[in-house]
């Protein structure tokens, strides 16, 4: 999808009574969603003229392992940041949460928000289960690959 149609979708959304549109092209998909005075984009499947940012794969360091990151192993499956920026639990400050500790949820459902250049991303669960542990603080900055959420 070309950027300039992007960002006329997202002028179109942000100005109109509409507060969610979602388009399927052969590149791929694009979800945005008005919330809060804030749009919400999420991408399915890379859109070709989107910028993409590569990161380079994290080098082994040879300094010891905090108390964090030394505790046991996390049974269940792992829900990982597909991006570096800021970590959100809620649409707004002070809303209620996506999910909580021991809350049911499906593939597909919202769990939380990574902000990321100013663009408010909804991470969805990629599993069907129960949210066992949240591993991340509001408003922590999270870096890509790092562990968000434990579903069993």
């Amino acid at each position: 999808m070309d950027l300039r149609k992007l960002k006329t979708l997202i002028d179109l959304v942000s100005e109109s009574n509409v507060s969610e549109l979602e388009i399927t092209e052969a590149e791929g998909k694009v979800r945005i969603v008005k919330g809060g005075g804030s749009i919400i984009q999420h991408y399915t499947q890379a859109v070709s003229a989107a910028p993409v940012v590569s990161m380079p794969a994290p080098v082994p360091s040879s300094e010891p392992v905090s108390a964090a990151a030394a505790a046991p192993a996390q049974t269940g499956h792992t829900v990982k940041s597909p991006m570096v920026g800021t970590f959100y639990r809620s649409a707004s400050p002070g809303g209620k949460s996506f999910v909580e500790v021991g809350d049911a949820v499906k593939e597909g459902e919202t769990l939380c928000i990574i902000e990321a250049m100013k663009i408010l991303n909804e991470i969805e669960s990629d599993k069907t289960g129960t949210v066992r542990r949240i591993l991340a603080d509001n408003g922590q900055a999270v870096e890509y690959g790092q562990p968000l959420f434990i579903i069993e």
